[in-house]
Order: structure tokens, then sequence, then C-alpha cells
């Protein structure tokens, strides 16, 4: 069994590995693993079961998967697999493991993302709540002192400000079930002042003034800020922005998916951090990995899903009580 993961230089990876130690104190939760049919998605799976984070139920090929295992030297033994003939039927069967309560994670193997988000949102058999659903990187950069969580650089591609309210709420919920004290959402745009003329800071504006009404719950919010005002405490102080979010943020919601996707890229191959993925506001929380990702990134994915497995069944807890 792996027990820590390398720090690596100036501490890289720290924020990670407490996210993983945290987890592993949590009740391991059953992942049906939609489609493992290559080294990488294979690996990640067992690698996480190894660390105690995941217990996960195999969808697939068996014969397939079996002989993938084989060619990696990774050890099934204990470990359930549920036939599927393809990709899609993977995914259709891991999602209903998730509808007669078997799992409580979905975790992505070898199929296109599409492929399984189509089957987490069918109308017939999906997984859907009244929640909007959409994804968060936590993402963990090298001489920063925070995870930061940045959404939605994967799902929504144009949200609308009713979507954003929704997007917001999941990864201020996220950011509780990963033990944050404080949440601190900074609405990103490219200024800091509000003008009809980028439409993305009227919303931020909008967000925030929800926030103060209450339609969204559990952060402090501030917007429209631009990234360096959201997180440097020098830039905000520079341009004279006081507010408890200002170069404080841990949480980063972007105007739209493109924005997103490129922070995201940007940090990864450019700062050299690592991003965990999730998806929120299904029934369950849905774990997307990419070939690209390091080891640390899935494992610490695993992470997360546990995480907030755990913070819903406390909530649930508290509620029937």
């Amino acid at each position: 069994m792996m027990e820590r993961l390398e720090a690596g230089a100036n501490g890289r990876h720290d924020k990670y590995q407490r996210l993983i130690d945290a987890a592993r104190k949590e009740h391991t939760i059953k992942v049906a693993v939609a489609h493992p049919c290559d080294e990488v998605s294979l690996s990640g799976a067992i690698e996480a079961r190894e660390m105690g984070l995941i217990e996960p139920i195999l969808v697939g090929p068996v014969e397939r998967i079996r002989a993938v295992a084989t060619k990696a030297g990774l050890d099934l033994a204990g470990v359930e697999i549920v036939n599927a003939q393809h990709s899609h039927e993977s995914a259709a069967k891991a999602v209903e493991l998730v509808s007669c309560g078997k799992v409580e994670a979905l975790m992505k193997g070898s199929l296109h993302t599409d492929e399984l988000m189509a089957a987490a949102v069918s109308k017939q058999a999906g997984i859907r709540t009244a929640r909007r659903i959409s994804h968060c990187f936590v993402m963990d950069v090298p001489n920063h002192p925070d995870a930061l969580i940045i959404t939605d650089a994967a799902i929504n591609i144009a949200p609308t400000l009713e979507d954003k309210v929704d997007i917001v709420q999941n990864a201020i919920d996220l950011a509780h079930a990963l033990g944050a004290p404080e949440v601190r959402v900074a609405i990103l745009s490219a200024m800091e002042t509000v003008t009809s003329k980028v439409p993305s800071t009227i919303e931020a504006a909008a967000l925030c003034k929800m926030a103060e009404r209450g339609q969204i719950t559990g952060a402090i919010l501030d917007g429209p800020l631009a990234l360096d005002n959201a997180i440097s405490p020098e830039a905000a102080a520079i341009k004279k922005i006081v507010s408890p979010v200002a170069g404080r943020a841990n949480v980063l919601a972007v105007p739209d998916l493109e924005a997103g996707n490129m922070l995201a890229k940007s940090l990864t191959f450019l700062a050299g951090a690592d991003a965990a993925g999730i998806v929120l506001g299904a029934r369950v929380p849905i774990i997307l990995t990419s070939r690209a990702d390091s080891v640390i990134a899935r494992l610490a994915s695993c992470a997360v899903a546990a995480m907030v497995a755990a913070a819903r069944r406390k909530a649930a807890a508290v509620s029937v009580t």
C-alpha cells in the first residue's frame, strides 16, 4: 500500500496530501468506475483503493479489464466487476448502481466524458437533482498557501445568471466539505469595476447582491474582481480594494467555460499545478479524470469525492435527527 506521497520541491503536493489524509479518516466509499479499459484509468482506481480512499466497482467488459490488469501488473483480487459490452452500457450500468444505492460516487474510466455525463443526466434513468450540474477543479498551486477551487471549467459553456447561482453554491458546498473554515468566493471578470460594456461584471455584482439576500449561502462573495485582485493581497492593496475576499479568495468563479478552462490549464502547464476534478449537482459526486492527470491528481480527485460523500452522510444524519 502507498502510505504517503512525495512532497516534492517547495512543499509541492502538501495541500493534496492533507486532503488525502483527511479523506482516509472517513468511511471508505464505494465508487462505480465506468469503463476502466486502459492502464491509466484502471490503475487510478486500484491505487485509490490501495490508499484506502475508495472501494471500486469496475463496470465494463470483464475480459478486457482483466487483460489490462494483467498487462499493468494490477491485482484485482476482491474487486467486484460488473460486465458491460461497450462504453455506453458501462456508463448506463454505472449510473444504475447509483440509482439502486449501491455506490456513493461515479468515476470516469476510459470512455468519453460526454458518454458518462449523458447517462448521468438522462431524464429516464439519470441521477440529476434540482441543482444545476457543474464542475470544480481543486487545484494545488505551488507557492500558493491554499488550494484553489475553480468553477466551472468543464461542463457549462456559457452559463446564465441563474446557472451561476447553482455553480457558485456547488463550489461553496464543496469547500465546506473539504473543511474550509471560511469560504471566500471571487466572481472573476477582466476588471473590478461594474460596466455594461462587460456583461460578466454586471452578473458578478448581481451574484454578490443575491448572496446578501440569502439566495446564495455559506460564503462571502465579492466581485467583479480581476484574477490578480482575487488572489494577491498586494494587487488588491494597490487597487485600494478593501474586502474580506480580495487577495484571499479560495473559490474562483469564472465568467464562462473558456475562461475557466484556460485559467486551469495555465496553472497546470505554466505554474506546475495539479488539478483534481469533480462534478457536483448530481445525486452523487462524479470523479472526472484525464489521461494527462498525475497520480496525485487522480488520488486527490478520489479524496475530494470521499469528503463530499462524507459531508452528505453527516448532513443526512442531522436532518433525520
